[in-house]
């Protein structure tokens, strides 16, 4: 899969103990990867990155992605061919808590990123710029943001994305116009999966109060998400890296979308009630709207055209699917006490499997 590029390969993940990071650094172990990862902490406990024992497989630095020469000495050791940039201040309650924090998280660290592949470009080959969907600057209409509308946003966390996404336009168009190296930026909706544990996030909150026995409080039942499990994106990252490390591709120095079905958006409410399904004897879900002062936005949806024709990318599950993957998971974890290696390995594996069944390009190469 992926044209088997990854074996042996050099990878440095930034954000690698993060939820997402710790399921793309699995995969990059599976796919034969020698990986380095870069964050500044264990961000939650559990961990899902400590529940999968893989610490010791890989080079595991902490440390501040605003701070240049630590980023920069830690990158000159491994001598990384691909990076994959995930660090960030993920969460936009906290974006309001805080905004000078976030928005220097995520913009030094980009820039600081974008500056070490610059100076490193005789030896990294190929860097993927993670952002989000909440770049674009949503009027809430009822299509999928394309990759070339307005970027924006109603929110500090969303704008320090923004601003992101244009500090690594300005370095391709500056300094990677020639390919070498070759830069991209990717943007994703709300990732679900198991080993979630993020305050503030949906499915974490419904798994902590359930296995407590306990109903879980919706602030935004009727909010509407591009739900997708983690390793739908992953796989779009993975497979955009493997592409554009190709010295014939031309797809480098843009930016990619890859998200769910956008006939599948389904609310916050809906989310529950398909969980439920898979958990036995859910204690439920209560109301709690408010007319909260932060705004975040209940309608935002992703055209992933793009990556459906250049890539020939498209997503795996089903929503079904996508919440059995999900709710199984924590299952395992809070009522079946299994190895969560094992559970992780197995997904991710049932995930390829799924994939190579369902004609997805990546998965046959």
């Amino acid at each position: 899969m992926f044209k088997n590029i990854y074996k042996d390969k050099r990878v440095l993940v930034t954000g690698h103990t993060g939820f997402k990071g710790s399921w793309l650094t699995a995969w990059l172990l599976s796919l034969g990867a020698k990986v380095a990862g870069y964050s500044l902490s264990i961000p939650t406990e559990p961990a899902h990155i400590e529940e999968l024992g893989i610490l010791s497989k890989i080079e595991h630095h902490l440390g501040d992605i605003k701070d240049y020469d630590h980023f920069y000495k830690v990158c000159q050791d491994f001598k990384p061919e691909f990076i994959f940039h995930l660090a960030a201040q993920p969460l936009v309650r906290d974006s309001y808590t805080d905004p000078r924090n976030t928005f220097e998280v995520n913009m030094v660290g980009t820039l600081n990123v974008l500056e070490v592949i610059r100076v490193m470009s005789n030896t990294i080959k190929v860097g993927i710029m993670i952002t989000s969907d909440k770049c674009y600057d949503n009027v809430e209409w009822i299509y999928g943001y394309r990759e070339n509308d307005a970027l924006g946003g109603a929110d500090p966390y969303s704008g320090s994305k923004g601003a992101a996404e244009l500090i690594a336009k300005s370095y391709m168009l500056s300094f990677f116009k020639d390919g070498k190296p070759r830069v991209a930026t990717v943007r994703a909706g709300n990732v679900i999966g198991g080993g979630d544990w993020a305050k503030d996030r949906i499915v974490p909150d419904i798994v902590k109060s359930w296995s407590n026995g306990k109903p879980v409080e919706i602030r935004s039942p009727y909010s509407t998400r591009p739900w997708q499990h983690v390793l739908e994106p992953l796989s779009g990252y993975l497979n955009l890296a493997a592409e554009i490390y190709n010295e014939d591709s031309d797809l480098y120095n843009q930016a990619f979308n890859f998200g769910p079905d956008s006939k599948i958006n389904k609310n916050v409410g809906e989310l529950i009630d398909e969980m439920k399904l898979n958990w036995s004897n859910s204690p439920g879900w209560i109301n709690q709207s408010t007319d909260s002062f932060m705004k975040e936005s209940n309608l935002l949806k992703l055209s992933c055209d793009k990556a459906n024709i250049q890539l020939k990318w498209f997503p795996v599950m089903g929503f079904e699917e996508t919440i059995a993957f999900t709710v199984n998971w924590y299952v395992d974890f809070y009522q079946n006490k299994k190895d969560m290696f094992g559970v992780t390995s197995a997904q991710i594996d049932k995930y390829t499997s799924l994939a190579k069944e369902r004609g997805i390009d990546w998965a046959q190469q």
